[in-house]
Formats: structure tokens, C-alpha cells, sequence
């Protein structure tokens, strides 16, 4: 039991999990920045009413829809960076794996190629 453990842990995936969790935690860090930087003053210009814009007070409570759109706009920046930053480029190498990367043969012209076979038969002659 303990040795199927220690194969789990070693084994490269555990590390290569570890990695990605370390770098989607700083680059979730990076977006989130941004969307507090340039996107909710954006929507507080926009729609006004608080500091993250757009809420409206009823009863002595707040609700900040601004908020729900700056995470939406989070959201969606976070799945197309990842998307198109890893998942297109990774989908791109496991296909060129499973083609074998066999280079494309190169493509001969056909003038060329019967130039080839005259000179072979006379070659054989």
C-alpha cells in the first residue's frame, strides 16, 4: 500500500499538477488585479452608485451587481487565457505526437519524376 503510494507521489504527474496550481494560482492573481485596476472603476464610471459601481441600497443592504459583473469579466478573461495560452497549443503537440511527426514526404513534380524513370531505364540497360 505504501508503495503504490510512493509511486503516486513520484510519479511526474503529481509534479506537473503542482506546477500548474502554482502558476493558474499567480496568473488568477494577475487577472484579478486587472479587474480591480482597469474593469470595476470602468463599471463604477459607468454605472455609478458605490465603490465598485452599480449597487443599489434597499433597506440598508447593499447589493453590488458591479461586483458580480467584474467577476463574470474575471471569469471570462481567466477561461480565454487559458484556453488559448495552453489548451490550443497543448492540443497542437498531442497531435503532432500522434501523427509520429512524420515529416510530409516531399512532393516530387511530375516532369521530374518521369525524367527519374527514363534515366533508371536507361541505367538498367
Amino acid at each position: 500500500m505504501i508503495q503504490g503510494f510512493k509511486d503516486f507521489v513520484f510519479r511526474g504527474n503529481i509534479v506537473d499538477l503542482a506546477i500548474a496550481v502554482v502558476i493558474g494560482t499567480a496568473f488568477a492573481a494577475l487577472v484579478k488585479a486587472f479587474t480591480e485596476s482597469f474593469v470595476s472603476p470602468l463599471i463604477a464610471l459607468i454605472g455609478g452608485g458605490g465603490p465598485v459601481g452599480m449597487s443599489l441600497e434597499v433597506d440598508g443592504q447593499y447589493f453590488t451587481f458591479g461586483a458580480f459583473i467584474t467577476a463574470i469579466i474575471t471569469f471570462v478573461l481567466t477561461a480565454a487565457v487559458v484556453y488559448f495560452a495552453i489548451m490550443v497549443p497543448l492540443k497542437a503537440l498531442q497531435e503532432r505526437r500522434a501523427s509520429g511527426e512524420e515529416p510530409e514526404p516531399e512532393v516530387v513534380p511530375e516532369d521530374i519524376a518521369l525524367l527519374r524513370e527514363i534515366r533508371d531505364a536507361l541505367k538498367s540497360r
